[in-house]
């Protein structure tokens, strides 16, 4: 990896500069793939929004602006993509939630680590129940808790991304935090 920021990246790749693009790919192709899929809760259906939100920025390249950082701009077109999907996924009545399977497991709800099974499978437990519940949120919730504790992007950046203030974006989180307490606590 280069070590250009993703700005100069984008901009070498508006001056046609494919390696650029490339690079960009290589940057976000995970944090991407696990914000869709906290919102698509499908793994094969969040890559196929990954590789659209790529094509985008390829074939739209040219109209990103320096006026805003580009991972806002980036996660901006990836959650229009996910939304749009969700919404044509609830006209077909046909939106079910996929099983968690290991190879979707690639970010941890909960860091502490420990031998013990007892923990571990309690750890899972509780991972799967947060896992199901994130999707139930309000989109308002959804999008925050997606970008703060699985993406952990930061405050600012939240608020660049959403266009909130950040009290509001600080609000949000632990407001959607109590929600799916409250959510998994019913069960």
């Amino acid at each position: 990896m280069s070590e250009y920021t993703d700005e100069q990246l984008i901009l070498n790749f508006q001056k046609g500069d494919i390696k650029s693009f490339n690079e960009i790919v290589e940057r976000f192709k995970d944090r991407l793939l696990n914000f869709v899929n906290g919102y698509m809760n499908d793994y094969q259906v969040s890559e196929n929004l990954v590789q659209d939100t790529f094509v985008k920025v390829y074939t739209h390249g040219n109209s990103y602006k320096e006026i805003s950082k580009f991972s806002t701009w980036i996660y901006t077109i990836a959650g229009n993509l996910a939304k749009t999907e969700l919404r044509k996924l609830k006209r077909r009545k046909t939106y079910s939630f996929s099983q968690l399977s290991n190879e979707d497991r690639e970010f941890s709800i909960d860091r502490h680590s420990s031998s013990d099974s007892k923990n571990d499978s309690e750890r899972t437990h509780k991972y799967q129940q947060i896992k199901k519940a994130i999707p139930q949120l309000s989109e308002d919730f959804r999008n925050i808790i997606i970008l703060r504790d699985i993406q952990e992007l930061s405050y600012d950046e939240i608020s660049n991304i959403t266009g909130l203030a950040i009290g509001t974006v600080k609000s949000r989180i632990n407001r959607a935090r109590l929600k799916l307490i409250e959510m998994i606590n019913e069960k």
